[in-house]
């Protein structure tokens, strides 16, 4: 396995630069500068990932070493399961490769989202685990879609962690890491993006309330089904609001060049 950008074959240069290709990477870049803007993203940690169009074994990451408040589509690199650099001109991360890859594996999920977000991070460090979805209207929208993978063993540097994660969330796409953080999955960036900013405000609301001490009111888990569907049967908003967050977030106007290991360390 290799993170490192090695001689790219042609037909790898050749899909990266295809327009599709492109409106993936600049998506993809947007919802990295949307989650530094919404203070989601911690250091130049975590990753966001999405498969090539017509490819499991292909995938759009961002780069080792970049900030995610200046990524651009450039910035974004294209690899495959094993690890492999295909295009771009950044090296990758070893722990985005065995997590990613294993959920985009093994769940089919297009987009897979995974940071260390604060409030839903410090659900994972409780003894629930996880958001409870009767409560706000905004935890209600996860109804029956919430995975928990309660088995933290280190940063995820072999296989079995990845594929330990992607098998807790068979059939579902939100998983809660013990001791470590969050994944949203989805079809679509903007959706995906979507669903992991209101994640993270569920989780704020549900850490404020319980923070005064005060008796919880949860609502019957029928109704927070209904809620659910509702959410995710008109995506209209999650679109809107990815528009709004393009107009307001700009590509970085500068080009940055490729990090070596000598300028950035993991």
């Amino acid at each position: 396995m290799s993170a490192l950008p090695s001689a790219f074959a042609p037909s790898a240069e050749a899909d990266y630069a295809s327009p599709a290709v492109r409106q993936l990477r600049d998506d993809l870049a947007l919802a990295l500068r949307a989650a530094a803007h919404h203070d989601l993203s911690e250091g130049v940690c975590n990753h966001f990932s999405v498969l090539l169009p017509g490819a499991q074994d292909r995938y759009l990451i961002n780069p080792r070493g970049l900030h995610w408040s200046e990524i651009g589509a450039d910035d974004i690199v294209l690899i495959d399961v094993r690890g492999n650099v295909l295009a771009g001109r950044h090296r990758v991360e070893p722990t985005a490769l065995f997590i990613h890859g294993a959920v985009h594996r093994i769940t089919g999920h297009a987009v897979v989202l995974h940071c260390h977000m604060p409030y839903a991070t410090a659900l994972t460090l409780t003894a629930d685990r996880a958001l409870d979805p009767t409560l706000s209207q905004n935890a209600m929208r996860f109804m029956d879609r919430i995975a928990i993978d309660g088995h933290y063993n280190g940063l995820a540097l072999d296989d079995a962690e990845g594929e330990r994660i992607a098998h807790a969330m068979a059939g579902k796409d939100v998983a809660f890491l013990a001791n470590h953080g969050v994944i949203v999955a989805g079809a679509s960036i903007a959706h995906a993006y979507d669903d992991l900013y209101y994640l993270e405000r569920a989780c704020l609301h549900q850490v404020i309330a319980q923070s005064t001490g005060r008796p919880l009111a949860p609502v019957d888990a029928r109704l927070a089904a209904k809620v659910a569907a509702q959410v995710q049967s008109e995506r209209e908003q999650s679109d809107l609001f990815f528009d709004a967050l393009r107009r307001m977030l700009p590509a970085p106007a500068s080009a940055f060049a490729p990090l070596t290991a000598g300028r950035h360390r993991g």
